[in-house]
């Protein structure tokens, strides 16, 4: 009578009923998963990684002892570095405070929480433990008493709570008891979304640049978010509108990476908030500081001083990025392309227009003549024009000598230092200038070639200087009708080609305008990309529009219209149409039939005439689409190879009540827009090797 037990009971006929006991179902050990702490307004909020980031959490979690060393792993789609025995995880493109990382089985929940918190490793071992004994051995209304002074009680399988620490001698008061906690056992238990995981190939590289000012939207992101949540959105679009292509594995995911240049125009190298803020009235101070962070980077950048150093800024961190990107990514054989939004669109318009292609950069003609020249030179090296302290003592710059001497730097080793060097070293705008211009002339009188040791490094450092690209270009506008007017600077050449540029509610066009561009030549295309996309929202109030300064001054053409990322127009559009087109059927009605009656009473001259009326209105009805269609398919010069570059998204519903009212928003909406992250995506699958019809 192993299974049945008599429980004492008096049936119907007398004699005792049994009944069937259940055996206890054996223990099964925890599945562990991998929380990391993101701090929101200063409150811990831990996400859950990826299912197949915790697997390969839990893989080298397994082998952690087998390593002396710190073992990293590669998580979020090789973002973010995870360093186990450290617990911490740390971002691997931009700069971002380390967070916490836990191995979690259990979680707790207060009654006024809204999401439940992972225990530590070390309480959460201790809670398995318990909970293992009291499976086991079928011995429920357990206290446990945890490190941190507070008693967990194992009613049940299903009920477990935690307790705060009271005196056993005093009960606690009723507003005490609702401090009671929730337990749960695993992650299957809690209500929480694990995020979708990302294919490992990446087909596509993508550069997304901020606007003005330090946030991005309405609830004041930064970039880093901004773009995360435009890198979600693309997942989605890929497995929805792509699922054939992926379920074929014949496509994998498109990397999204934030390029951030207001942290360094407003960052202590340039000294620019310090000097505006002595400057600053007192009154309005909030107001002010909202302008001086954001509105005032539209005047930075016309000015010659901070338009380079924004444009600097803007091309070193995208080729630092690409090549970071490369060094994770060996395998990476896709195009990159670039997105600019507000004034970021306006400044990748003009590192554009001044990039060289191959055969521009390269000038072996020139080469030999330099090699000529230094060969022809006295045999010296560096240190026998002058030391680094006559340098700065003449240039009138000895107050950075310490610094430079504080990091070992000589002569020779600041022939080698980058502009980005300098600004590291803490050397104001001003004086790395003119550092960097001695140093430029100081390159003219390296040796080519020189015998000894010595002569071994000015050989290696002479052809580090003439193999190095060019980095920067002068500015050439002899594509357009007149100069566009802006600053002249020097511009730096990316890493790479660009397949298209995206200009999210972009001004470039009021820009140009205002420089002085009245038309834009229709064969002129950027030198190294190909594609340009200038996409809008309808009440977006920085937006301004490309095509009508490429097409003839008589051809007005409206912008395309983007399609719903759910495939059809949204219905307040179509009712829109619906009752344009009635309207314009019944006034072409109307027309006819005065027509008919205004005619001379002549019978065959009113029947000629009302047949020539309707035969008018008929061939109107009748071309209308077909004129439609032939506006869709115009050439709009070379600049979008021939193709639309202006696009407009479809407003909400809500959005088309009050056009001001929105307008603000409207120029935030890109970063969480379906319908932009679609088009984006139908420009890169629909070029490149992976084309598929969308799945609607």
């Amino acid at each position: 009578m192993s299974e049945l037990e008599g429980c004492g009971v008096q049936g119907g006929g007398g004699g005792p009923d049994w009944i069937m006991i259940e055996p206890p179902e054996p223990y099964e050990p925890v599945q562990h998963h991998w929380f990391y702490n993101q701090k929101t307004d200063g409150r811990d909020s831990w996400q859950p990684f990826s299912k197949e980031d915790s697997q390969r959490l839990e893989e080298a979690y397994a082998h952690e002892g087998e390593s002396e060393g710190e073992v990293i792993v590669a998580t979020e789609g090789r973002r973010y570095d995870v360093c186990l025995k450290e617990r911490r995880r740390y971002a691997v493109y931009w700069d971002q405070t380390s967070s916490e990382v836990r191995r979690c089985s259990w979680f707790h929940k207060g009654s006024k929480e809204l999401s439940y918190t992972p225990h530590t490793e070390d309480i959460s071992d201790l809670l398995e433990d318990a909970y293992m004994i009291a499976v086991t051995l079928e011995e429920w209304k357990r206290n446990l008493e945890l490190p941190t002074g507070e008693t967990v009680i194992l009613h049940n399988p299903k009920l477990m709570t935690q307790h705060p620490n009271f005196c056993r001698d005093f009960p606690p008061s009723p507003g005490e008891r609702t401090q009671v906690r929730t337990l749960k056992r695993g992650i299957e238990n809690i209500p929480v979304e694990i995020p979708q995981g990302e294919p490992d190939s990446v087909d596509h590289l993508v550069f997304m640049v901020h606007g003005i000012g330090p946030a991005c939207d309405l609830r004041l992101r930064g970039i880093v978010q901004c773009v995360n949540e435009f890198r979600s959105a693309s997942l989605t679009l890929i497995s929805s509108h792509f699922s054939s292509t992926v379920d074929q594995e014949s496509i994998g995911r498109v990397e999204f990476l934030p390029v951030n240049w207001h942290r360094v125009l407003h960052g202590e190298t340039t000294g620019v908030d310090r000097d505006i803020e002595r400057i600053t009235l007192p009154s309005i101070s909030r107001l002010r500081q909202f302008c001086n962070d954001t509105v005032l980077d539209l005047f930075f950048y016309n000015s010659a001083t901070y338009c380079q150093t924004i444009v600097d800024t803007v091309a070193s961190e995208i080729n630092r990025l690409y090549s970071i990107f490369l060094l994770r990514h060996p395998h990476f054989s896709g195009a990159v392309s670039v997105v600019g939004h507000s004034l970021g669109s306006l400044i990748l318009f003009d590192l554009l227009t001044n990039q060289k292609t191959g055969s521009e950069c390269s000038e072996p003609e020139e080469a030999t003549e330099h090699n000529e020249d230094f060969s022809s030179l006295p045999d010296l090296d560096c240190n026998s024009f002058t030391s680094l302290e006559e340098v700065l003592k003449n240039a009138g710059l000895e107050e950075h000598l310490r610094v430079l001497q504080k990091e070992q730097v000589d002569l020779e080793a600041l022939v080698l230092c980058s502009e980005r060097d300098l600004k590291e070293l803490g050397i104001p705008l001003g004086p790395r200038k003119k550092i960097l211009n001695y140093v430029k002339k100081l390159k003219l009188h390296v040796p080519a070639a020189q015998t000894g040791k010595h002569s071994q490094k000015s050989s290696r450092l002479q052809s580090l200087i003439q193999k190095s690209p060019p980095t920067t270009s002068a500015v050439d506008y002899q594509h357009f009708d007149v100069g566009i007017g802006q600053v002249s600077i020097d511009y730096p050449q990316l890493a790479f080609h660009p397949q298209a540029f995206f200009a999210f509610g972009s001004p470039i066009g009021m820009f140009l305008t205002v420089r002085g561009l009245k038309r834009i030549d229709p064969n002129y295309s950027f030198p190294t990309c190909r594609s340009f996309y200038n996409i809008f929202h309808p009440f977006d109030p920085v937006a301004y529009r490309i095509e009508p300064m490429i097409l003839p001054p008589d051809m007005d053409v409206p912008p395309m219209l983007m399609p719903h990322h759910k495939g059809r127009k949204r219905m307040h559009l179509e009712l829109k149409e619906g009752l344009t087109r009635v309207g314009s059927d019944l006034l072409g009605s109307l027309r006819t039939v005065w027509q008919s009656f205004s005619q001379l009473p002549t019978p065959a001259l009113a029947e000629g005439g009302t047949t020539a009326a309707a035969a008018q209105l008929t061939e109107d009805m009748e071309t209308s689409p077909v004129e439609d269609e032939e506006r869709k398919e115009v050439q709009v010069g070379r600049l979008n190879d021939g193709r639309r570059i202006d696009y407009v998204l479809q407003e909400k519903p809500i959005e088309s009540f009050n056009e001001y009212l929105f307008a603000i928003q409207s120029h935030l909406c890109y970063w969480e827009s379906e319908d932009t992250a679609l088009l984006v995506l139908k420009e890169i699958y629909g070029n490149g090797p992976h084309r598929s019809s969308p799945q609607q």
